[in-house]
């Protein structure tokens, strides 16, 4: 039986409702943190390392993914992600000693996260849309926010309420509940239900020959592996391109609440200021996706790049000039502009490395990419160690943020296949 709108569209409405859950309950570990260390009383860094641990599981295990999702699909590797996160927290209430949290919510969180997150959801997604692509995923993965300010500050209540470990054993509960049954919806690609991308009609004689998005047809004619992937300079520009969003987003994600701090702003302010980020990244994503389908994605990459490297700047200027207005210039850049980056990160990759091996080659991109996540944070730290302050550290932030913009543009999935509202020059 056939829908009366196109089946992508549930493919978009289970990756939101799965990341709006799923990456959100990893990061609930910085609300379970404080009681934590205040009920066992270990050091901060121990116990924070659980988080970093599985940051880095998240990497070592990214490669793996793409190769399941070549393999068994996404079904097999959304149910994964949903018994590995769903065992960590109901486990994670039975912690006493510090390893049993490395293990819970560093192991199986941290590798159930990687499937139900940005790069698991980047393996399937794109392949549902062609014309609609960046507005589809900017949709999907709107889900984060959507979570963000609805499912964070209910367990934070229930913290409050009921204590950490009742919490932690409900967003288990949900996770098994909610995304298990959902996720068995998932198909790889719309040619697997008898479908095509954007719900189009199969061509008749009579219909007019759909014109293709094929720029350079020796590349997209290419069969490409990992090994022959490996070997061009158009992987390595997007590997760097990846790193370097990663490094910039998070390195400002993990130390800006510190820095209006310690810059003279209230806690309320920091704590505020974080939230609103993640609220106007929904509009962000969306609209910066959709827009990527009209203007290429290297010019959206370039202005989330851009929205980086204005915040950034605001937040040097603020250490001469504490103000409000510098402080909603960097929470708009960072969140409305930065953020945008998600929605055509599978759609770059996919544009130029379309094949059967297109999982193993986003998964090892994305290796990159997390490798950036977990650098940035810790070398902003590291020269703030050494130096006193973040003045250097966030003015190399400005250079990474451009350096990721000229990786895209130099990887140019334009020259391969154009997007739709570019199809008319590509084809000129």
């Amino acid at each position: 039986m056939r829908l009366p709108f196109f089946y992508g569209w549930v493919i978009v409405a289970v990756t939101f409702v799965t990341m709006a859950i799923g990456v959100n309950a990893r990061t609930a570990f910085s609300l379970f943190f404080p009681p934590i260390v205040d009920e066992f009383g270990w050091e901060r860094g121990i116990t924070a390392g659980a988080f970093s641990f599985g940051f880095v599981v998240s990497a070592a295990v990214s490669p793996l993914i793409g190769r399941m999702m070549d393999r068994f699909g996404p079904r097999g590797v959304m149910e994964t992600g949903v018994a590995l996160m769903a065992a960590g927290l109901l486990l994670a209430p039975l912690t006493t000693q510090p390893w049993h949290l490395y293990l819970t919510i560093g192991v199986m969180v941290g590798a159930g996260s990687v499937c139900l997150g940005y790069s698991g959801q980047s393996l399937f997604l794109p392949n549902w849309f062609i014309r609609r692509r960046g507005l589809a995923m900017g949709l999907a993965f709107a889900g984060v926010g959507i979570g963000s300010v609805t499912l964070l500050p209910w367990v934070q209540l229930m913290i409050e309420q009921t204590g950490w470990r009742t919490a932690c054993t409900a967003m288990g509960i949900m996770v098994l509940i909610v995304l298990a049954p959902i996720n068995l919806l998932l198909r790889k690609r719309p040619e697997d239900i008898g479908l095509l991308p954007d719900g189009d009609a199969e061509p008749t004689a009579t219909s007019a020959k759909p014109v293709s998005n094929i720029v350079d047809p020796v590349w997209a004619g290419t069969d490409w592996t990992l090994r022959r992937a490996l070997r061009t300079a158009r992987f390595w520009w997007i590997s760097l391109g990846y790193f370097c969003g990663l490094y910039v987003w998070y390195a400002v994600q993990v130390h800006q609440t510190k820095y209006l701090l310690d810059i003279g702003f209230s806690p309320t302010v920091g704590v505020w200021a974080l939230g609103v980020v993640s609220l106007l990244g929904i509009p962000g994503q969306i609209w910066l996706g959709h827009l990527s389908d009209r203007v290429g994605r290297e010019w959206i990459w370039a202005v989330s790049c851009l929205g980086f490297a204005i915040c950034f700047a605001a937040l040097i200027a603020l250490k001469f000039h504490p103000t409000l207005l510098l402080v909603y210039l960097m929470i708009f850049a960072q969140g409305a502009l930065g953020y945008g980056l998600t929605s055509i990160m599978g759609a770059v990759v996919l544009e130029i490395f379309q094949g059967k091996q297109y999982g193993s080659i986003f998964g090892t991109i994305m290796l990159a990419a997390l490798a950036g996540g977990a650098a940035g944070p810790w070398f902003t730290g590291v020269l703030h160690d050494l130096t006193g302050d973040y003045t250097i550290a966030f003015a190399i932030g400005i250079a990474v943020s451009v350096l990721s913009a000229v990786a895209i543009w130099q990887a140019s999935p334009r020259k391969v296949r154009a997007v739709a509202g570019q199809m008319h020059k590509a084809h000129g």
